[in-house]
């Protein structure tokens, strides 16, 4: 089997870094991904929001150096996850486990009076899951 997901996206709000009991981290957020196409003499936009989910030290550095907005590149696999609520419901959702992510440059550039100049994010990060 192959379960192979390369999405480029930016984050729709700050990432949140949790952390396992056995110390972990886990850092997640989530990217909206666009899709332009053509239909018929007008061009259409659809935009679909993707959960991520990064461990390890990729996590704490996801987590440092991402905000609302950032452009990332994410490349891992797809999972669904399974839950049953309170009441007794059975839900699942599908996210993305980062095996890479990938920070991008801004569309513009770096605006002046950014703060975030005197910290340089590396260009990517690569950690493989706890488990």
């Amino acid at each position: 089997m192959f379960n192979k997901i390369i999405l480029i996206g930016n984050l729709t709000k700050d990432p949140e870094v949790r952390y396992t009991p056995q110390g972990t981290s886990v850092c997640n957020f989530r990217i909206a991904v666009n899709h332009r196409y053509k239909q018929g003499d007008e061009m259409k936009k659809e935009v679909t929001f993707i959960d991520v989910v990064t461990f390890g030290k990729q996590a704490d550095t996801c987590g440092q150096y991402l905000n609302k907005g950032s452009a990332v590149l994410v490349d891992g696999r797809l999972q669904e996850r399974r839950w049953e609520t309170e009441e007794g419901q059975q839900r699942s959702k599908y996210e993305v486990v980062a095996q890479t992510v990938r920070f991008l440059p801004r569309k513009g550039g770096v605006s002046e009076g950014d703060s975030s100049t005197d910290i340089i994010p590396p260009d990517e990060t690569t950690d493989l899951e706890p488990f």
